[in-house]
C-alpha cells in the first residue's frame, strides 16, 4: 500500500500540536482565504459498516484458520452497467461481486487471478491495485486492472480482460491481453488507480520506482513511465502497442519523452479519482519526510517531486547543501498539504455526490492510513482556494486503504479486517 519511508504506527500528535500543524497548512495554501476562513469544526456524519453481513468465498478468516489472514479490499466500484453491482477486489487477486444491497449475505467471486498477483504483507504495497470498467462494459465486456507481476519481481502490469461469453456475471481468467508493463528498481511505491476520464480514455497513476527521494529521479524525467499520470486510448492501437497515444496528451510529439505521460513530477499517487460531476482529476500524493498533499491533475502539469515535497523545495536528509527556495512558475501548487504532526500517509478518495449524506455534498473524501483519521474538504474552484477541511470522527483509529463509489455515486472506504468487514459507508448521524 502506501508508504512514506516512516513508520507505520499510528503516532500522530494530538492537541495543540495538531491544530498548529493544520493551521500552518492553511495559511500556506489557502489563497484568498485566510487560515481563520477555512471551516475546521468536525462533522456529525457516521460511517458504519457496509454489507456486514456478506461472506467472502475463498478468504479464510484468522478464527478458521488460526493464522491470521486479514480480508484487504483495495477497492468498491462498479461497472456502470445499469446492474447496480458491486465489485470488491482484494488486493491478493480476488475480485468479488455482489448486488448492492445492504442485507445481501453472499459475494461471488467475479475472477480470481490470486495467482498472477504478488502479494505479501511485508511488502504491501504491492499486489493486487487496480480496477475499471470500460464505459461501454454492458457492449463490450471489458474491464482493466493494475497488479503486481508474480512471476516477474517489482513489475507491474496493465491488463485488458472481459467478461465470459456463456456466463456474464463472472470474467474469463484467460482473457488476459497485457496493455503494458512497469518495471520497478525497488518494491514500494507502486500507485496503482486507473480511471477513464470524461473523454474516454484510460488514465493510469504510477509510482517513482520506489525506495526513498526518488534516486534516478524518474518524476522529472519525461522518458520514463514511473511518478507520472498517463492517458491511452484502449479502443485502437498505435503500431507494436497494445493500445494508442491520444494525439492531443502533451508529450506526444516530443522526441525523448514518452507520449503517454499526462502530467508527471509525481511521487505515490494513492488514490485519484474523477468527480463525475465536475470531470476534475483529483489525486493523493504520499509525501515522504514532512507533507502529504491533495493536487488536481491538470494536462501536462509538473507537480515538483522530486525538486519539492508539496509547498517545500526537497532536500534528501544527510545532503550537502540547501535546497533551492525560488519560486518555479512551471510547478503546479498542491490545493492542500499537511503537515506529518497531522498524518504520514494519504490516502486519497472521491468527491462525494451521492444522496445518503448530504451534508458531504461536493466535498472530496480523504483520509491519513498511519494517523487512522478521515476528512471531508471542499474547495473552491473560482476562488482556487480550500474553504473547509472538517474531519469525520471515527469510532476507532484505523487504517484506511482506500475509497470508490458504487452507481449511485455512494463512497466507500476500505479497511484491513480479519473479520471481512473491511468496506465502511456514510450516513447521516441519528
Amino acid at each position: 500500500m502506501q508508504s512514506n519511508n516512516q513508520s507505520v504506527r499510528p503516532t500522530a500528535r494530538r492537541g495543540t500540536a495538531v491544530r498548529a500543524a493544520v493551521l500552518m497548512a492553511c495559511a500556506a495554501i489557502a489563497g484568498p482565504l485566510a487560515a481563520a476562513e477555512i471551516d475546521l469544526r468536525p462533522l456529525t456524519i457516521k460511517v458504519e459498516a457496509a454489507f456486514p453481513e456478506v461472506e467472502w468465498p475463498g478468504w479464510i478468516s484468522a478464527e478458521e484458520s488460526g493464522v491470521v489472514s486479514a480480508f484487504r479490499p483495495i477497492l468498491v466500484t462498479h461497472a456502470g452497467d445499469g446492474g447496480d453491482r458491486v465489485f470488491v477486489p482484494t488486493e491478493q487477486g480476488t475480485i468479488y461481486v455482489l448486488p448492492n444491497d445492504q442485507g445481501a449475505t453472499q459475494a461471488d467471486v467475479f475472477v480470481d487471478l490470486h495467482e498472477r498477483v504478488a502479494y505479501d504483507d511485508k511488502t504491501n504495497e504491492e499486489g493486487f491495485l487496480g480496477l475499471v470498467f470500460h464505459p461501454r462494459y454492458r457492449e463490450n465486456g471489458e474491464f482493466f486492472v493494475y497488479y503486481t507481476n508474480r512471476h516477474d519481481p517489482h513489475q507491474n502490469v496493465v491488463a485488458r480482460y472481459r467478461a465470459r461469453r456463456d456466463d456474464p456475471r463472472r470474467a474469463d481468467p484467460d482473457s488476459e491481453q497485457i496493455l503494458m508493463t512497469l518495471d520497478k528498481p525497488f518494491w514500494n511505491h507502486d500507485a496503482g488507480t486507473l480511471a477513464f476520464g470524461p473523454d474516454g480514455y484510460l488514465y493510469i497513476a504510477t509510482g517513482d520506482g520506489g525506495l526513498a527521494n526518488d534516486p534516478y529521479g524518474n518524476g522529472q524525467n519525461l522518458s520514463t513511465l514511473l511518478g507520472k499520470i498517463l492517458r491511452i486510448d484502449v479502443d485502437r492501437r498505435d503500431g507494436d502497442l497494445a493500445y494508442a497515444i491520444p494525439a492531443d496528451n502533451p508529450f506526444a510529439n516530443q522526441p525523448d519523452a514518452c507520449g503517454e505521460i499526462w502530467a508527471y513530477g509525481l511521487r505515490n499517487v494513492w488514490r485519484m479519482a474523477f468527480d463525475r460531476q465536475a470531470g476534475t482529476l483529483w489525486a493523493a500524493d504520499v509525501g515522504q519526510d514532512t507533507w502529504e498533499e491533495i493536487d488536481l491533475i491538470a494536462k501536462g502539469g509538473n507537480y515538483g517531486w522530486n525538486v519539492r515535497e508539496g509547498l517545500h523545495p526537497f532536500v534528501p536528509k544527510g545532503a550537502a547543501g540547501p535546497a533551492s527556495a525560488e519560486p518555479r512558475p512551471d510547478l503546479i501548487d498542491p490545493i492542500w498539504e499537511y503537515h506529518h504532526d497531522v498524518g504520514k500517509s494519504i490516502t486519497g478518495g472521491v468527491v462525494y455526490r451521492g444522496s445518503r449524506a448530504p451534508e458531504l455534498a461536493g466535498a472530496y473524501l480523504y483520509a491519513d492510513y498511519v494517523a487512522g483519521k478521515l476528512w471531508a474538504l471542499w474547495y473552491d474552484a473560482e476562488q482556487r482556494a480550500v474553504t473547509a477541511n472538517r474531519e469525520i470522527p471515527l469510532p476507532r483509529s484505523v487504517q484506511i486503504m482506500s475509497f470508490g463509489e458504487d452507481e449511485r455515486g455512494e463512497v466507500y472506504f476500505t479497511t484491513a479486517s480479519i473479520e471481512g468487514r473491511g468496506v465502511w459507508r456514510f450516513a447521516r448521524a441519528e
